[in-house]
């Protein structure tokens, strides 16, 4: 995991061919990457979708099986970052020597403490002008707040990056650019690094003598007599717990420290057997569960990620916690309470799938012949149900209006946007009522282009496409109260439903409808209110400002009537959606948009323009630091909005010299002014028919 460009794919080119998985070293820049299989990756050179393989590593005589996702770095699509991390028992953090911690750095980092995910840190691209290892491993301390520890220190810099200095066996390795399997040698340490590796060893025995008391006492009494072994289990143990991130550095492009990463994650990083049981809960009791790494268990398995394959349809990419599963035999998936029958098994390679009989505990795999499967299922074994914690995946925040150049694309559109809403739950499709137009929303402009280039050339879909619009929210300031009562006669028996309501802003940090039931003496029955609900819940998806979604609100039913015989569900429900109606209007409802946390990288001739530009953006600037290198970072917050095209408008500014990154942040309020335009653009109108 990194931010764009720090060297993930070539990384994991390298780890592929070192492992003995491919035969020559696949360059991203050629478009000949394994793990950028899509043609869009390969011909922007970047990662869109992330790909797993599976690879083995002999390390102290053994073999071990490693499972390798390889994520890509543009926040566009984070999603793909944060399923992978939701099912991973460790990651590489790479960074680039030279831009060091960048904004999607910080991001990623984030996603993998979130699931609790152990880090190693492998600074990349050594060969680079401007490369600092230690520099780097001082800006994780500091941005990221992580006890960074150098393993190794590199030998020499830039154009004289030679090699190595393992700081345990106090050894330099040396590497030639060559592409053969062994291209290392192990040497004496050069007599100008004595000193500077004896420092760092001090600490990085210091470091692991924290983890471990027993260890810390011997380190008192004589620090000569700690051995590698104890050093690597101290560390090791401290890694799995996310008290220290190990730190290596190479430069994969070059073929240099990529054996050594590997034998840091053979080290340091988890296995199954060390992350321990998976808990979730069990649907039908209520209590705790907990599944141990071991094929003797009962199944269980997390579904990730959805894919469709031209060749074997759609395929369900999942890890297995415990137990065993055989190709050809049915599981249970708890979301539907159904048995489901996984037809076969792959061992996925990048875009290429081997067939394998079963799976067992620990792996990564991908199933087909699933009928209903979605991303964040869990599947088990029927007669041990278990549910585990599922991904939660960012809002939308941009869409363009899409329809088909030919009436008769209009079917496969449909069939197409459904297939991709599938794989990324990122992505969304909705059509407006009012103008009949699809829109598609995704993360950002990059984002869409990937998806409307897909159809074209996936599903042989051509589209005309509007403008990118902002995902705009709505939502209320003040708390109402208001009472509805819905009645209608059509001869027979007719409809009736009262109640009292008051409605207000959600509490802080809650999303959704907040419900909550006030009635009492039975004046509303009990099995009415759940519809009262339903109604609400229903019009929240359309605001009456400008018919744009609202995320939160607050419902307390005070009082009402019914009749006992015109009254049903159906009536409640409508007396509900009515009251949203009328009452949401005196709530004083705001427009709220999308903003965007910026940073850009500038030389600083060109700061005061810039600054200027964002200004006139309705940017918000929050911080202005200098780089090591000279460089400004400017950081601000910026409505969405004013951000289209901005990447132009920013190279001509500085003659091509700065650079940003852009990542959603949260949604304010519109200022009053601009929100009547949008308003009056939107053409929404509510009757009170609806």
């Amino acid at each position: 995991m990194a931010h764009i460009d720090a060297g993930k794919t070539t990384t994991s080119e390298r780890i592929l061919y070192y492992t003995g998985k491919t035969h020559r070293i696949g360059e991203v820049h050629e478009g000949a990457a394994t793990m950028d299989w899509m043609v869009q990756e390969q011909e922007r050179g970047i990662t869109i979708t992330s790909a797993a393989t599976t690879a083995f590593w002999r390390y102290n005589g053994d073999t071990y099986q490693i499972n390798l996702i390889d994520t890509p770095g543009h926040v566009d699509f984070t999603v793909e970052v944060e399923r992978s991390l939701r099912v991973l028992d460790g990651t590489v953090a790479t960074f680039c020597a030279v831009g060091r911690v960048q904004p999607q750095s910080e991001t990623v980092w984030r996603q993998a403490d979130k699931y609790g995910v152990p880090k190693i840190a492998y600074v990349n691209k050594m060969d680079r002008v401007g490369a600092d290892f230690l520099a780097c491993v001082e800006e994780i301390h500091n941005k990221l707040g992580a006890n960074a520890v150098p393993v190794c220190l590199p030998i020499g810099a830039e154009d004289k990056f030679k090699g190595i200095v393992d700081l345990l066996s106090r050894k330099a390795i040396y590497y030639d650019s060559s592409e053969e399997l062994v291209n290392y040698k192990y040497d004496e340490v050069p007599a100008d690094m004595a000193d500077e590796v004896d420092y760092w060893r001090d600490k990085l025995v210091e470091a692991a003598a924290e983890l471990d008391e027993a260890l810390m006492e011997k380190y008192f009494d004589d620090p000569a007599s700690v051995t590698e072994e104890e050093i690597i289990a101290a560390l090791r143990k401290g890694t799995i717990s996310m008290k220290v991130v190990p730190a290596c550095c190479g430069s994969s492009f070059k073929n240099k420290g990529v054996q050594f990463l590997l034998d840091c994650v053979m080290r340091y990083l988890p296995s199954p057997l060390d992350k321990g049981g998976v808990t979730g809960t069990n649907p039908r009791s209520g209590k705790e569960v907990t599944m141990e790494p071991s094929n003797a268990e009962p199944f269980c398995g997390l579904v990730f990620k959805i894919a469709t394959d031209p060749y074997v349809g759609r395929l369900a990419f999942m890890r297995a916690y415990s137990g065993k599963v055989d190709a050809g035999s049915y599981i249970f998936n708890t979301r539907t309470g159904k048995k489901e029958r996984i037809a076969r098994l792959y061992q996925m390679h990048s875009n290429h799938q081997n067939p394998i009989d079963f799976v067992e505990a620990g792996d990564i795999c991908a199933a087909v012949g699933f009928k209903d499967l979605r991303t964040g299922d869990t599947i088990c074994d029927e007669s041990h149900p278990i549910v585990l914690e599922s991904m939660v995946f960012p809002d939308p925040v941009i869409g363009i209006a899409v329809e088909p150049k030919t009436q008769g694309d209009l079917d496969k559109l449909g069939i197409a946007l459904g297939k991709l809403a599938e794989e990324d739950p990122t992505f969304t499709v909705k059509s407006d009522h009012e103008t009949g137009q699809t829109v598609i929303s995704g993360m950002g402009e990059l984002h869409l282009d990937i998806i409307v280039d897909r159809l074209r050339r996936e599903f042989g879909v051509e589209i005309n496409q509007g403008a990118p619009q902002v995902n705009f929210k709505e939502t209320i300031t003040s708390t109402v109260q208001h009472r509805e009562v819905f009645k209608k006669q059509t001869g027979g028996r007719g409809k009736f439903a009262d109640i009292i309501v008051e409605i207000g802003p959600a509490d802080e940090g809650v999303t959704g409808l907040q419900f909550e039931n006030e009635v009492k003496g039975g004046n509303i029955p009990k099995e009415y209110i759940p519809s009262i609900q339903k109604g609400f819940e229903s019009a929240m998806s359309n605001g009456c400002l400008a018919g744009y979604e609202v995320p939160s609100m607050k419902v307390t039913v005070l009082d009402g009537s019914y009749h006992p015989v015109d009254s049903d569900q159906l009536s409640f429900e409508i007396a509900a959606r009515l009251a949203f109606r009328h009452a949401y209007r005196k709530a004083n409802p705001v427009l709220l948009e999308p903003i965007m946390n910026l940073e850009v990288v500038t030389p600083e001739d060109y700061m005061g323009d810039i600054v200027g530009d964002l200004n006139r953006r309705r940017g918000q600037i929050n911080a202005m630091d200098t780089t090591t290198n000279g460089a400004r970072i400017i950081k601000a917050f910026v409505p969405l909005a004013e951000q289209f095209g901005y990447v132009t408008v920013l190279r001509t500014l500085s003659s091509g010299r700065a650079t940003s990154t852009m990542s959603f942040d949260h949604y304010s309020e519109v200022p009053a002014n601009l929100a009547k335009d949008i308003i009056e653009k939107s053409g929404y109108r509510v009757s009170d028919d609806e």
